[in-house]
């Protein structure tokens, strides 16, 4: 059942669902499905309103920038809406503008999330090596990239250089000097959504325009190393022209130079059908913190490659070739780079977009070309001797700066300031079992001594002191004393997953802050 709803949920918690939408190694596919179908859409700010925040955010009229400028929005969502305008003299433009009071709500949701995510720390597991703090970091860093429309501007224009030589693509061009981190102003585009344009385009453009998406991919992915984070359909139009524009910069990814090599790798293993080199690529790839059966993860990619290989993108409609790998990463253990899976998501949207416009294509013959192109590109002369000058200077300072380091540990040795330290996986929960085990030793002997003193003074003549048995009273006391030591040596053993004072002080301590924080913004 789809998640409905969306608004009720306030812009923060639906942003959060968006962006785990896009982490498949984070949530199974069938959660991140109903995830895709969470919409923003809330009702437009006043007119007034709008003319506000423009207002107050160039310090000028309204009329004194624009034109004209429609207060009817072309699109609203909970974080921002976008105008048609024109400015002063100008062309016709898009105006998107942050909603007011929208940071302050988020920086509230967002410290409630922090704290909902340390009370279950160490309480949920999650796939692969992701934690609940760690989780609604990466979303608090995702968005404060959102929310900062300077960014965004930034993002476009960094985008429009990477695809600008591809002939069938379009980047809108941005206006920085009428931008700020609230408003946003770019180029206007005229056209329709890619899935809403495909069943109106013969096959020939069809075919056109999924080799310009699957080239402008490349382009990204493999050659610039920048890629577009969320390339729904609604997020790329088709203009009459047959041209392709990609909209809204706010999720994008970064590769490096090392990322981009292990990619390559990646996939040309995959094309060429190499599960063992692929295994060995995602799990140097990846942070792993526990034994990794190589030999039964490199069977599992051996499986998965043969359902791909011969068939359409028909035939794996319900299936996305980089998404499968991030999950066969998580069920054993591997836990990818943030980018890896973001990208693995992007790359699952484009294969959507190609199986529409290329139905009964197999998918691995369509590819083919781009990793032939890829191979050869690793061991065309520029690579090779750019290669060899970089493994060259590495290897100049490791020669520098191995006579040096030879001393220092001879050094070391002579001095006997060497030493080795071995790491037990278990030798922390080793030492809170021994610190637990001494707590109870202590209060058994402390109620053992206590109980007995007791009974030995309560067995014998017990004087009085102005006709009260002083001595009987204290042996009372101290045998209730043993007792109730006792009491509590065995609830401490029976209940000592719930009782650790650590845990529930940083509970409290939790609670307490986000309770004084939220007593502070009121």
């Amino acid at each position: 059942m789809p998640i409905r709803g969306g608004a009720d949920l306030g812009p923060t918690f639906v942003k959060f669902g968006q962006v785990l939408s896009v982490r498949p190694d984070i949530l199974p596919r069938s959660v991140i499905e109903e995830l895709e179908t969470l919409r923003d859409h809330v009702p437009a700010m006043p007119a007034a309103q709008v003319r506000t925040i423009l207002e107050s955010e160039f310090d000028c009229p309204l009329e004194d920038l624009f034109s004209s400028f429609d207060f009817e929005p072309i699109g609203s969502a909970s974080i921002a809406q976008v105008h048609r305008a024109q400015l002063k003299e100008g062309p016709f433009v898009a105006v998107k503008v942050q909603r007011a009071g929208i940071v302050k709500k988020i920086r509230s949701d967002i410290h409630l999330l922090y704290s909902l995510a340390q009370l279950l720390e160490g309480r949920l597991q999650l796939p692969g090596i992701h934690t609940p703090v760690e989780i609604v970091r990466e979303f608090d860093h995702a968005l404060t990239g959102e929310l900062d429309f300077l960014s965004e501007l930034r993002a476009a224009e960094r985008m429009r250089k990477v695809l600008d030589d591809i002939e069938g693509i379009h980047v809108p061009e941005m206006y920085p000097q009428w931008s700020t981190h609230r408003v946003l102003v770019m180029e206007l585009i005229e056209g329709q959504a890619l899935d809403k344009a495909i069943p109106e385009l013969n096959e020939e453009s069809r075919q056109q325009v999924a080799h310009v998406l699957m080239e402008a991919t490349y382009q990204q992915v493999f050659v610039a190393g920048y890629f577009h984070g969320d390339p729904h359909p609604g997020n790329i139009l088709l203009r009459a022209d047959g041209t392709l524009v990609f909209l809204d910069f706010g999720v994008t990814g970064m590769l490096t130079g090392s990322m981009q090599d292990l990619l390559v790798t990646a996939f040309t293993s995959l094309i060429f059908r190499d599960a063992e080199n692929l295994a060995l690529t995602l799990h140097r790839a990846g942070a792993v913190r526990q034994r990794v059966d190589l030999k039964a993860f490199t069977l599992a990619i051996e499986t998965k490659m043969a359902e791909y290989y011969g068939a359409s993108l028909d035939d794996l409609s319900s299936k996305a070739t980089f998404v499968d790998m991030v999950n066969l990463c998580t069920t054993y253990g591997i836990g990818l780079p943030p980018e890896f899976a973001v990208l693995s998501r992007a790359i699952t949207l484009v294969e959507a977009s190609t199986r529409a416009m290329l139905p009964g294509v197999d998918i691995v013959e369509e590819v083919q070309p781009y990793a032939r192109r890829l191979f050869v590109s690793q061991f065309s002369p520029e690579k090779m001797a750019e290669e060899t000058a970089r493994w060259m200077v590495q290897t100049r300072g490791y020669l520098k700066e191995l006579p040096t380091q030879l001393t220092q540990v001879l050094l070391d040795l002579e001095k006997g300031a060497i030493q080795i330290q071995t790491r037990n996986a278990d030798a922390d929960a080793l030492r809170e079992e021994i610190r637990l085990a001494a707590q109870r030793m202590s209060i058994t002997a402390v109620a053992s001594v206590t109980t007995l003193a007791s009974v030995i003074v309560l067995a014998a003549w017990s004087p009085e002191i102005l006709g009260v048995p002083v001595l009987g009273i204290i042996a009372l006391l101290g045998f209730g004393l043993g007792l109730g030591l006792f009491g509590m040596l065995w609830g401490h053993f029976l209940l000592m997953d719930l009782l650790k004072p650590r845990i529930w002080k940083k509970r409290v301590m939790d609670l307490l802050r986000f309770l004084w924080w939220r007593k502070e913004e009121h």
